[in-house]
């Protein structure tokens, strides 16, 4: 699996249309997504999944009064449950060239079961198979275990540098007890089944992810590559919130992790001050932004740290220009850009 810093052909969202996800906020997170897609859009082809001939109607007259050009969207008619397709729809990785073939883009499809928790997800698991149908892309589909089971994976619950390792928590892949993604499976049977499909060789395992989270520990909320050694971690310098102690004790784990014998060089980025919604914690990160061809895109939440986040992602991102979009809406879905978005490589 490249590092989401590699060349991207396009960026996959699908368009927002569960309003369960966001009540009585749909309409603006749409325009939230057309800001996201004109964005997107100036630096790489945007594919989007609509779930109707209406949506798709009603989405393309806001993105040409946005400015988006038509010629760099593709179109896509696919059903979906939510639009959270970094979960659910699979993880392109690239094949190196052999003396028979070629390179080649493949999408490996996880089964997905919505993150073990949710009841309706039928159509979100389909999802990867029409993507690698309309690309006309190679589909695998891992099976794992002495049974040969497909392996429920989401996208949100690693993060890899695109040299062999990867960023994990326990409480996501490890818990058999609240939401188990692959009951029975262990530690090794994990990191096996990474290896055989990711291309990864060294898990670095993080303990939990952030309060309000309903993924129960989706790593691009507390940790992410930035490079091939350099980790941005989330920190909460409050002891008396509830994220103090689980992130402090992820950023000791990541001080002591080594990746190809190398140590980390960790970059702690604060947490933004708890948003709440009808008495619920939301899981604000800045963790959770997207890394396309030129350009990073950061949530921000109308908070101090805001500026903070995006000065740091700027230093660390150089030749990228770096953009916060207002997510205060936006997560109220519980997750923000990372959730949202799906890199496909170049081959």
């Amino acid at each position: 699996m490249p590092a989401e810093w590699e060349p991207h052909r396009a960026t996959w969202i699908a368009w927002p249309h569960n309003r369960s996800d966001w009540p009585g906020r749909i309409e603006t997170v749409r325009w939230c997504y057309v800001e996201i897609v004109r964005r997107l859009a100036a630096v790489e082809p945007v594919e989007i999944v609509f779930p109707d001939a209406s949506s798709e109607r009603r989405a393309l007259a806001r993105l040409t009064r946005a400015g988006v050009d038509p010629g760099r969207v593709g179109v896509h008619r696919f059903p979906t449950n939510r639009g959270w397709v970094r979960d659910s729809g699979g993880t392109f990785v690239r094949r190196a060239a052999t003396r028979k073939a070629p390179a080649e883009v493949v999408l490996v499809d996880w089964r997905f079961d919505g993150w073990a928790r949710y009841d309706d997800w039928a159509h979100d698991n389909r999802l990867p198979g029409r993507i690698a149908a309309a690309r006309r892309v190679r589909r695998v589909v891992p099976r794992v275990g002495g049974r040969r089971r497909p392996m429920v994976l989401e996208g949100g619950s690693i993060d890899v540098n695109g040299a062999g390792a990867a960023l994990a928590t326990e409480e996501c892949l490890l818990d058999a007890v609240v939401q188990p993604r692959n009951p029975g499976m262990d530690r090794g049977d994990v990191e096996r089944a990474l290896q055989a499909y990711l291309g990864v060789d060294t898990v670095v395992w993080l303990g939990r992810g952030i309060a309000g989270d309903d993924t129960h520990g989706h790593v691009d909320d507390v940790a992410r590559f930035v490079g091939p050694t350099t980790v941005v971690a989330a920190v909460e310098p409050d002891p008396a919130d509830e994220n103090h102690a689980p992130l402090a004790d992820n950023l000791r784990r990541l001080r002591a992790a080594r990746s190809g014998g190398r140590p980390l060089t960790v970059v702690p980025l604060p947490m933004p001050r708890p948003l709440r919604f009808g008495g619920q914690r939301l899981p604000a990160s800045f963790l959770n932004f997207y890394v396309a061809n030129r350009l990073v895109l950061v949530p921000t939440f109308n908070d101090p740290a805001d500026r903070v986040a995006l000065g740091t992602l700027a230093d660390l991102f150089p030749d990228r220009e770096v953009v916060g979009i207002h997510a205060v809406d936006l997560v109220l879905g519980l997750g923000t850009l990372h959730c949202l978005t799906l890199q496909e490589p170049v081959a």
